[in-house]
């Protein structure tokens, strides 16, 4: 009898792959347009389940709001929301930020709260303004345009030497990733028996049948390299057809 290998048994996030939402400092956005003012930097702290720390700023309306917290940001600092001068941690919209500069937690749709650039230690370039849009360089370095309305983070997000600490050992690796919801390792494949995944077992390690699998294969034999999208070659085929 076979059994299902561990990324169907992971599945959405249930039982014991469930991240420990007690921890967690709930949802992290740019604070709504209608906020306009100066916030000062009250607290920078870790945050469970993100790779960024957070920090609480003093809002103009006497409110507390919770920011990814831009590097280089500390206790105290005062940053713009909405209109101001244009330093790190200042919430504005694209318009206002000039070419050259590094943003983060970029808006895709004006008001969004942030959806982009999140990560620690990655940050976006403000490439070119033309008329109502403004070019960014995202971290992967693809080129796309998005409404000046769009609000953004000025600076990188901190955290990103997080990559330098050492583990030193296995059970430092499993506790750093349990709030993130992460397996600590991954076994391959073909190191595991034949019970546990479609390439276990032989005599040597070797997948021993096509790595490749179809769209409408069974669940537990979806392993491997997916084959093109059914769409993509249903275009290629009306391409050929002209």
């Amino acid at each position: 009898m076979g059994k299902r290998i561990g990324s169907r048994r992971r599945g959405a996030g249930t039982g014991a792959y469930t991240s420990p939402s007690h921890r967690h400092h709930g949802a992290i956005a740019l604070p709504p347009p209608t906020l306009v003012g100066t916030a000062t930097v009250l607290e920078i702290r870790p945050a469970p389940g993100r790779t960024a720390p957070v920090a609480s700023v003093a809002t103009p309306d006497g409110g507390r709001l919770d920011i990814l917290a831009p590097a280089g940001i500390a206790t105290g600092d005062v940053i713009a929301l909405g209109e101001g001068k244009v330093d790190r941690g200042s919430i504005l919209p694209l318009a206002r930020i000039p070419d050259g500069t590094l943003v983060s937690n970029l808006e895709v749709k004006p008001f969004d709260g942030g959806r982009l650039v999140r990560a620690a230690g990655t940050s976006a370039l403000v490439v070119a303004h033309a008329g109502s849009e403004v070019t960014i360089q995202l971290p992967s370095g693809r080129f796309k345009q998005f409404l000046a309305t769009c609000r953004a983070e000025v600076g990188a997000v901190a955290g990103g030497g997080r990559h330098e600490r050492p583990i030193v050992k296995a059970g430092k690796k499993v506790w750093s990733v349990r709030s993130l919801a992460r397996a600590a390792f991954k076994v391959r494949g073909v190191a595991m028996n034949p019970v546990n995944h479609p390439f276990g077992g032989g005599a040597h390690q070797h997948v021993g049948r096509p790595s490749t699998v179809k769209s409408g294969t069974w669940p537990g034999a979806k392993v491997g390299r997916f084959s093109r999208s059914q769409s993509r070659a249903r275009r290629k085929l009306r391409e050929q057809e002209r």
